[in-house]
């Protein structure tokens, strides 16, 4: 792996992990009423694309993070249709 994959997946993972607390937090309340609706959509479609783009050029560190990252935004999204709160 050379330095700047390196940067890329360690950048990917910051910027992943840092939904993690809110993620939790809102788990563990059952309310998402602090969670913009709007901001999360548009938030999941552009990471879907970045995910997209990442799988048409092959770049392993754009995919993982816009992955996981997805995952996790998609969870929120969930959670805000979910706890209508």
């Amino acid at each position: 792996m050379n330095p700047t994959q390196l940067l890329g997946l360690s950048a990917g993972a910051f910027t992943t992990i840092a939904f993690l607390p809110q993620v939790i937090k809102t788990w563990k309340s059952r309310s998402a009423k602090d969670l913009s609706l709007g901001m999360f959509s548009l938030f999941c479609l552009g990471v879907a694309m970045w995910l997209a783009y990442g799988i048409l050029v092959n770049d392993i560190p754009v995919i993982a993070a816009n992955l996981l990252t997805l995952i996790l935004a998609g969870i929120l999204l969930f959670f805000k249709l979910r706890f209508k709160n």
